[in-house]
């Protein structure tokens, strides 16, 4: 996933960057309502960790604009506020998921994988295509019940082609999915992970479309 984080609180901010980073995720990092709103516009995100108490321009502020420009992205708002009211008022402003501060980070990374899932129409974690299988929650790929060892680059790129399968998938965005801001990024990184992935499969069910990208399914 290529998540957003939204938090002024520089502790938490780097830590839940770090964190995420750590479990296999591209994760970019601001720490105000306008830097939050200008990387909505201009970037493609699977979801946003959203804080309350921005500067510039607040949490609520933020997600009843982005649901009025009919915004889909998953939205998971995090708030000191624990009160009934505070928790169906955000709900009601198109957040998706509401967790209180303080909280775990396994739960916060249970609920991100929760909102990924439904958004992507999937009700179970484990992608399959034939015998390939994919399990986001525990990090494996089976193809013929044999076990695959991809590195977390390459299990994004697997990982993004399945959750798509039968659409095309162009190089671009398997870049945006695979680094945040600052990554250098080199003309064939794509290529490169790709052929890894066939390699490890010992088959090719990734199929390239010339000057468009690459398919699966």
């Amino acid at each position: 996933m290529r998540l957003l984080i939204v938090e002024d609180d520089v502790q938490l901010g780097s830590g839940l960057q770090t964190v995420l980073h750590q479990r296999g995720h591209t994760v970019d990092w601001v720490q105000d309502g306008i830097a939050a709103n200008h990387a909505l516009y201009r970037e493609s995100y699977d979801l946003a960790v959203l804080d309350l108490q921005l500067p510039e321009l607040s949490g609520q502020e933020l997600l009843v604009r982005l649901r009025s420009n009919k915004n889909p992205i998953p939205v998971l708002v995090l708030s000191g506020r624990s009160q009934l009211n505070d928790r169906v008022n955000l709900l009601n402003c198109g957040a998706d998921d509401y967790l209180v501060k303080p909280f775990e980070i396994d739960e916060l990374y249970a609920r991100i994988k929760a909102l990924h899932r439904r958004n992507r129409g999937h009700c179970s974690p484990q992608l399959c295509i034939d015998s390939l299988c994919l399990d986001p929650n525990a990090h494996t790929v089976t193809i013929e019940g044999r076990q695959v060892n991809l590195s977390n680059r390459e299990f994004r790129i697997l990982q993004l082609l399945m959750e798509n399968a039968g659409r095309v998938i162009s190089r671009s965005q398997l870049e945006e999915a695979l680094y945040g801001w600052g990554g250098e990024i080199e003309s064939n990184t794509v290529e490169v992970h790709i052929h890894h992935v066939r390699k490890k499969l010992k088959t090719n069910p990734i199929r390239t479309i010339r000057g468009v990208g690459y398919i699966i399914g």
